[in-house]
């Protein structure tokens, strides 16, 4: 009895490998660590978190000024910020004019039937699901997908369909 406590204790907890995380808002963002438009700092590597078998990664906002990766099951959330550069005015310039930008028509609508598509030469793979958010071409949303225990991350192509994120880069 006594062994098998010491054992158990002794037994190494199965923790989220915080390296792989900062790898993926690498990739999610597609900007490396410090560069202007990736992750600020590293994510804390003495953080404990319960492995996570699929982990969610969005954008906090359409600002794009942070990053959520989160987990539900084991239930966790991590907000991880976004490097920004902020622009130089000089006070003798006159004020910058501002142009609101461009914003593209979705093309994938909340409650779409969606095939996510991913592939290479002699290999595709394909899945259907619904999506959760709009989405216009190149734009990242999550899909809902039957006997998936957290949405699927994908990247909108045309009317109903997508890819996986960072797929053949």
């Amino acid at each position: 009895m006594i062994v098998a406590l010491l054992l158990a204790a002794a037994a190494p907890a199965a923790f989220q490998d915080i390296a792989a995380l900062d790898r993926a808002v690498a990739g999610f963002t597609g900007h490396a660590l410090g560069e202007e438009g990736g992750a600020r700092t590293p994510i804390d590597a003495r953080l404990r978190l319960r492995a996570c078998p699929m982990a969610a990664i969005a954008w906090r906002s359409d600002a794009h000024d942070a990053v959520t990766i989160s987990c539900t099951g084991p239930d966790w959330r991590l907000f991880v910020p976004v490097r920004r550069s902020v622009p130089v005015v000089s006070v003798a310039a006159a004020a910058p004019r501002v142009v609101p930008p461009v914003k593209a028509e979705p093309v994938i609508r909340r409650g779409d039937p969606v095939v996510i598509e991913a592939g290479s030469e002699g290999f595709a793979i394909s899945r259907e699901g619904v999506a959760m958010a709009d989405a216009a071409p190149g734009a990242r949303f999550l899909v809902r997908v039957e006997d998936a225990k957290a949405p699927v991350q994908a990247m909108a192509l045309a009317a109903g369909r997508a890819t996986l994120p960072s797929w053949g880069d």
